[in-house]
Formats: C-alpha cells, structure tokens, sequence
C-alpha cells in the first residue's frame, strides 16, 4: 500500500507540472486538462518521493510536479512493478502500467533545472482503466490478481 502526496498537471509537454487539488482520470483519455492526455499509453506518470529524495540528497530542490510527473507517491516501490500490473487509486480509479522508464530528453528543462532526472530511470507510465478523481492522501494499493499476468 502506498500514498498519493501530490498530483499535478501542465498544459504543455516537457516542462514542470504544477500541483493541483485533485485530477479527473479518463479511460482512454488520461487526465481531463493535462497534456499528456489522449489515447496512447503513457496518459498518467508516477513518480515515487523516495526517487525524488536521491535529488534532494545532493542539493536539488524539487516541488512536486518537478520531474513533470503526474502523481507523486510515497510507501509504494515503484521500481518494481512490472508492465501490465495494475493499481487501484482512491476509491475507484484503475491503472494499468504500460512503460517503465523513458528515454530522457536531454535538453527538457527538468534536466536543466536539476542537472539529472530520475523520471527516465524510475518513473513509471500507465494508462486509465477506470475513470475517477485522484487527490493527495488518497491510497494506492497493488492490485494482487495483476500481478501473476504482468510481464
């Protein structure tokens, strides 16, 4: 089991998101307002505080939404889930992991800003599989059943 602390949105791609009070999850959309939304299979990222806290340890200073990630978390290991897992979040929104990692454009500004991204090595990416609101405090839990079917 693990926790939302932050969820966050931009307009554009390949800058910081800001931190919102809660987002509205789409099935085959992602998030209502976010840019990254549509039908393909990176509509939501995750990004773990305790990757974050790797940047803080050397000096960096980053807010929620930082590594443009959409839902910051904490107590759930993100790096080891594998694609095609599912998680529950909140009380009804389901997503399924499509990609873990990416690969990092070396000249986005969350690269410049902190000199490293942990988004590429250890972010993940799902797509909306039930549709629902997400805000900070909400928990997230593994779905079991997912697990057996994921690659």
């Amino acid at each position: 089991m693990g926790e939302v602390l932050a969820v966050c949105i931009s307009d554009r791609r390949g800058i910081q998101k800001e931190p919102v009070d809660a987002i509205e999850c789409a099935r085959g959309l992602g998030i209502r307002g976010d840019a990254h939304g549509g039908d393909w299979h990176r509509q939501i990222s995750l990004l773990s505080d305790e990757s974050v806290e790797q940047m803080r340890r050397r000096g960096t200073c980053i807010p929620p939404g930082g590594f443009a990630e959409n839902v910051l978390t904490r107590g759930i290991d993100l790096r080891n889930l594998r694609v095609g897992c599912r998680l529950k979040v909140g009380g009804s929104v389901v997503l399924e992991i499509t990609q873990i990692g990416k690969q990092c454009h070396q000249g986005c500004a969350i690269y410049r800003a902190a000199g490293d991204c942990v988004m590429p090595r250890e972010g993940i990416f799902c797509t909306v599989i039930e549709d629902g609101s997400v805000r900070a405090g909400d928990r997230i839990d593994v779905i079991p059943d997912s697990l057996a079917g994921a690659q």
